[in-house]
């Protein structure tokens, strides 16, 4: 069914995929335009060495503590087994993981020799820091959106103290800067219910959970507005209807109101999500080593300073997107 009945025209059986094709050219276009404008830029592209920022192979050198003399070299199932005898009688044993070893049988080693090198993979900065913003944008997600549900419903309640109580909230988190509010939360809250956990020895909150908490409130204000809207959205009829056969107030609202007024306002709190998810590249200011710190740090050691932002980008719109879909497809269900 059409969205706009008599305004719809006939269309060539060829009219989209030329269009189709339209678009793809223009693609195409775009990144031969990019591509031709970094041939003008004086700068060394190391695209090659951006894997080892995922993953990369770490060496671990085992040395020896005794000057001595080599008296056992046996291969197991975990590497080798190697046996230095000191000349004083000491016996040492060490384990070399793999195949690398360095010594034989009869060497003569002192303090700090390698017996052998172990090498493992390892998890890259990106992939630590991608991890950390995943954690910090569920937890503020899901904190936002109890926030922003309770916070809605208090906002249209007859009960003065809810109402203004959740009026205030909303406008004094609307009327001031995340970064202001980020700061508030870890430097001034944060240090306070440290100084009392720590008066009472306990242990301390990690900032990150004050970064999570600043983001979710921020978020849940503005998710309130999306929730009061939805709910208003939905016809007064509905909420007389469900009290008519029986329901309570709390009833009519959790069987009736909120299930459609959730279909309606999924686009919008899609989009405040994906805000959410961009907005975590401030939390670096109170030293949570989320994806945008991550790639500071990585910049200042390696000097590739457009490899890194790019990839830094491009791992945030794989979030943002696959965060859309996943909206998408419960939209799609909610119909």
């Amino acid at each position: 069914m059409s969205l706009y009945p008599g305004l719809d025209r006939p269309r060539s059986p060829h009219y989209k995929r030329f269009w189709t094709a339209m678009f793809f050219v223009l693609v195409a276009l775009t990144c031969l335009g990019l591509y031709g404008a970094t041939k003008y830029v004086d700068y060394t592209w190391r695209w090659y060495r951006v894997p080892q920022y995922f993953f990369y192979q770490d060496e671990q050198n085992i040395r020896t503590e005794l000057d001595g003399e080599v008296t056992a070299v046996e291969q197991s199932k975990k590497g080798y087994e190697v046996e230095v005898t000191a000349m004083d009688g000491t016996v040492e044993e060490y384990t070399v993981p793999g195949q690398d070893i360095r010594v034989m049988e009869g060497d003569f080693v002192y303090p700090g020799d390698t017996l052998g090198v172990h090498k493992h993979w390892k998890v890259g900065q990106f992939l630590i820091g991608l991890w950390i913003t995943l954690k910090v944008s569920l937890m503020s997600i899901v904190m936002g959106l109890i926030f922003g549900i309770a916070t809605g419903l208090f906002r249209i309640s007859d009960n003065p103290l809810l109402k203004w109580t959740a009026i205030t909230y909303i406008e004094l988190v609307r009327g001031s800067p995340l970064l202001v509010q980020l700061m508030i939360w870890y430097y001034v809250i944060g240090t306070l219910v440290n100084q009392i956990l720590g008066a009472w020895s306990l242990p301390s909150v990690p900032g990150i959970w004050f970064g999570a908490v600043g983001l979710a409130a921020f978020t849940g204000a503005y998710t309130a507005e999306i929730v009061r809207a939805g709910i208003q959205s939905v016809h007064r009829g509905q909420m007389e209807a469900a009290r008519s056969l029986g329901m309570n107030y709390s009833q009519a609202m959790r069987r009736v109101v909120m299930p459609q007024a959730i279909r309606r306002i999924l686009p919008a709190l899609a989009g405040q999500f994906i805000s959410l998810i961009k907005d975590s590249s401030l939390l670096g200011v109170i030293a949570v080593r989320e994806l945008t710190k991550t790639t500071r740090e990585v910049v200042t050691t390696s000097l590739q300073t457009y490899e890194m932002w790019f990839v830094c980008a491009i791992l945030y719109l794989l979030m943002t997107f696959t965060l859309s879909v996943i909206i998408q497809y419960m939209e799609r269900k909610a119909v």
